[in-house]
């Protein structure tokens, strides 16, 4: 409990304390409830993004034998290289001030192969497949850094509200509880000493 001087003015300006601490409990504890909503919402779709990643790495490994199977391991390694795929953060936006990401959609795949000596669909779909599971490993880290992110604020606003709720305010309430009790003695010994001057005739 804080020391202070019991006085009338003292009640006023930590009363008006009190309501600036409980307007900034509310906020947090408001702020604390739409962090953990997008929290969840957050957590679905890395849920898919991440069986969608699965699903592409099957896909990709599949596609790869199909193609190792048609030209064999050694003319595949020779196969024309593909340009890299470029993966711009396609998708951002703010969430109370949180930066949330997302790779977005790739662009149209360009041929493979065509300047191979013998080009085939299954080179062509490997390349595909692959290209596909880039992006999807891209988005589904976009959507792992959303989450930390997004947990990292949680746990900030977590402390801060339980700060306020469990150690300000209720040490802010028990000294203003303090002077409350305090003032009303000095009242009541005030008009104590008042009545006794009036009966002894005292002018006070």
């Amino acid at each position: 409990m804080r020391e202070v001087t019991p006085t009338r003015s003292t009640a006023i300006e930590l009363a008006d304390e009190r309501k600036l601490m409980r307007q900034g409990y509310e906020f947090l504890d408001e702020k604390r409830m739409l962090l953990a909503t997008e929290i969840l919402e957050q957590l679905k779709i890395y849920q898919r993004r991440s069986d969608e990643l699965v699903a592409a790495h099957n896909q990709a490994a599949a596609a790869l034998a199909a193609a190792v199977e048609r030209h064999g391991l050694d003319q595949l390694q020779l196969y024309p290289k593909p340009p890299p795929p470029v993966l711009p953060v396609s998708g951002r936006s703010l969430f109370l001030g949180l930066p949330m990401l997302s790779a977005g959609a790739p662009p149209p795949a360009e041929p493979a192969g065509q300047d191979a000596i013998d080009p085939s669909p299954e080179a062509k779909a490997c390349h595909a497949a692959f290209e596909k599971l880039v992006w999807a490993a891209a988005d589904l880290a976009a959507r792992a850094g959303n989450l930390n992110r997004l947990a990292r604020e949680y746990r900030r606003t977590e402390r801060r509200a339980r700060a306020l709720e469990r150690v300000l305010l209720p040490e802010l309430e028990q000294t203003i509880k303090m002077i409350d009790e305090q003032l009303e003695i000095m009242e009541r010994e005030e008009a104590i000493r008042t009545r006794w001057s009036r009966s002894a005739g005292i002018v006070t």
